[in-house]
């Protein structure tokens, strides 16, 4: 769990140079900073996406995970929790990003195939390489959203720490299930739900990225009964 800690600690630290630079900037700055951010988000999620080996899981996850997350409104819930989190520590933040600044910094932290892989790493093997790593990028990131999205970015450590934490807690038992297959398909998902954040920070799109983390779970579902399917 050290790494998972000190993956926190960056965050929250990059997180308040990222809100001292918010107070200190002017509108037009904050619009730059969002613009580059989500072309940079863009990029980092066409990557990801693109790892993805099956395309047709990765079409069907999104379409049902979508449908199954918004009957079950999973983004109202998560901006619900956002909006709990900044009447509980945050009421001086007159801004309304809060709960976006929350949303879409879990999901940039927590999708990518560094922190499947690196939370094993670091749980089943003592290596803290990866995180370690990813923990100086995420430092860095938080610093750029927080400066766009205002201080709901730093509450994103609660998620790393639940998800992120969970998983080195388990991966003697989860890793032997984690398969290049299952790698690359969350990845692309992952990938898929990055590119849609990068297209909201653009103001291309209103898509409700939250609804389509159920997609995540249908694609493990798909690979697990890949054995009893025609071939796509």
């Amino acid at each position: 769990m050290i790494a998972t800690i000190v993956n926190c600690v960056t965050v929250f630290v990059g997180a308040l140079a990222g809100l001292f630079l918010r107070k200190k900037i002017s509108q037009e700055f904050k619009d730059t900073v969002v613009t580059g951010v989500g072309f940079f988000t863009l990029v980092i999620g066409f990557s990801m996406a693109l790892r993805s080996e099956r395309v047709v899981y990765l079409a069907l996850s999104l379409v049902l995970g979508g449908i199954a997350g918004g009957a079950l409104d999973i983004e109202g819930r998560i901006f619900a929790l956002g909006e709990f989190l900044k009447r509980r520590f945050a009421r001086n933040d007159g801004s309304g990003d809060f709960a976006y600044g929350f949303l879409n910094a879990s999901l940039l932290f927590c999708v990518g195939a560094m922190t499947l892989v690196g939370a094993f790493k670091a749980g089943a093997e003592g290596d803290y390489t990866l995180i370690l790593t990813k923990s100086v990028m995420d430092g860095f990131m938080a610093i750029l959203l927080t400066a766009a999205m205002g201080i709901g970015v730093a509450f994103s450590i609660l998620t790393i720490l639940v998800y992120q934490g969970g998983l080195t807690l388990l991966a003697g038992v989860v890793k032997p299930l984690v398969t290049p297959l299952v790698l690359s398909e969350l990845t692309g998902v992952g990938g898929t739900l990055v590119v849609m954040i990068g297209f909201n920070m653009l103001g291309l799109t209103k898509t409700r990225t939250g609804n389509f983390i159920v997609a995540l779970a249908v694609v493990l579902v798909f690979i697990a009964l890949e054995p009893y399917l025609p071939t796509l």
